[in-house]
């Protein structure tokens, strides 16, 4: 399988499975969670990444514990042989047989499969990077930051290899300038409250492509009063319509949409011919 993001972004759209495909008795970030999202054909699946005390990595999203686990301790404060015993709970807050997923055995299970959005990379960048080398993966990872001097000098010292993309609001400024820096450069994340902002105009969009560089939205919703993208997202697709939810978002041009549902927007997108390029 081909594992340049540009390339393969020219033959359809790409859709990144958040945190894998969860629901029911399947929690989010597990590798049955992430074997699901690529069966419905995820292109990517969207990781976080924590670090035990003893410094072992381990898939978890840091400070949910309690929602997840039911426990009020932290994970980061606990060693890895404790953390290997614990169990998600599902959305009933009831224990499952589900356990925490070792960075090592996620890797090694979806090496070739797929592209792989490493999130929380900053916290550990160069045991990540180690470990992802190790594994001779380094072209199907991708990690994202919003943009500080610190990161990019972090970036090109410890991962200058790994395709990257800045994550802006609203405003982006430093395009230019990321060209020209030692790194992976090769797309751009937007996130954006109102449809008519900069970032979501066709303008915009068509100026990152003439440049090479990839354009990624998000469908997915964490917080409704926060909207990612306008108001066009998997909630929308649902509650308003599917044209309005994804189909906007297919038709502006962005090449990346991060969603909750791998299975349902594809499907969407290959009805109404908008998957392919």
């Amino acid at each position: 399988m081909n594992f340049d993001l540009r390339e393969r972004a020219k033959e359809h759209i790409l859709v990144t499975a958040h945190r894998g495909v969860s629901g029911g008795n399947i929690p989010c970030n597990t590798l049955t969670a992430y074997e699901i999202a690529v069966k419905q054909g995820a292109d990517m699946l969207e990781a976080d990444v924590s670090i035990s005390a003893d410094g072992k990595l381990f898939l978890f999203h840091p400070m949910m514990e309690l929602m997840h686990l039911g426990i009020p301790l932290y994970l980061k404060a606990l060693p890895y042989s404790l953390i290997r015993k614990l169990h998600y709970t599902n959305f009933d807050g009831t224990p499952t047989q589900f356990g925490l997923a070792d960075f090592d055995d996620f890797l090694e299970q979806f090496k070739g499969r797929c592209f792989i959005n490493i999130d929380k990379f900053w916290s550990n960048p160069k045991k990540i990077y180690d470990a992802v080398k190790r594994h001779g993966m380094t072209e199907q990872i991708l990690v994202k930051s919003s943009l500080s001097e610190k990161v990019l000098k972090m970036l090109e010292q410890t991962a200058p290899d790994l395709p990257f993309m800045p994550i802006v609001k609203e405003e982006y400024s430093l395009h230019e300038s990321l060209l020209k820096r030692p790194i992976n450069y090769v797309g751009v994340e937007v996130v954006f409250k109102q449809e008519t902002s900069k970032l979501a105009s066709e303008q915009f969009i068509k100026k990152m492509h003439s440049d090479n560089i990839l354009v990624w939205a998000n469908s997915i919703i964490y917080n409704y009063k926060e909207q990612l993208a306008g108001g066009h997202s998997d909630d929308t697709a649902f509650t308003i319509g599917e044209d309005y939810g994804w189909g906007w978002l297919a038709d502006r041009g962005f090449d990346i949409i991060q969603t909750d549902w791998p299975g349902m927007l594809i499907d969407y997108l290959k009805r109404t011919n908008k998957y392919g390029k």
